[in-house]
């Protein structure tokens, strides 16, 4: 009988749990990066949100002479300038609103 060579091209069970090791680890480290970041998320879209309100505020004050209501109700009502409707807080869901002096969105500081 032939005795078969040792020096076989293959895969070790040793070098196979290794691989999986460090994949779980790789795994692991994108998992905790994912909910760091996601959890960060909703403050940078209330921020996103409140420079958008703001620069339709500008528009409306160009446009129409003065800024709208605080409550935005009158904007808001507007489809030209949020077409998909006024946005609200996603961190706690409140309405945003103005101060009529300047046009800046007031009480959201995240």
């Amino acid at each position: 009988m032939r005795r078969y060579r040792l020096n076989h091209r293959g895969v070790t069970l040793i070098e196979l749990l290794a691989a999986v090791a460090i994949v779980g680890v790789l795994a692991a480290l994108l998992v905790a990066r994912v909910t760091t970041q996601s959890s960060n998320a909703a403050p940078a879209a209330c921020e996103l949100n409140q420079g958008e309100i703001e620069l339709q505020v500008q528009l409306w004050r160009r446009l129409n002479g003065g800024f709208p209501a605080a409550s935005l109700s009158d904007i808001g009502a507007n489809a030209q300038y949020f077409p998909a409707g006024l946005p609200v807080c996603p961190v706690d869901g409140s309405a945003y609103t103005i101060d009529v002096t300047d046009g800046t969105v007031v009480g959201h500081a995240h």
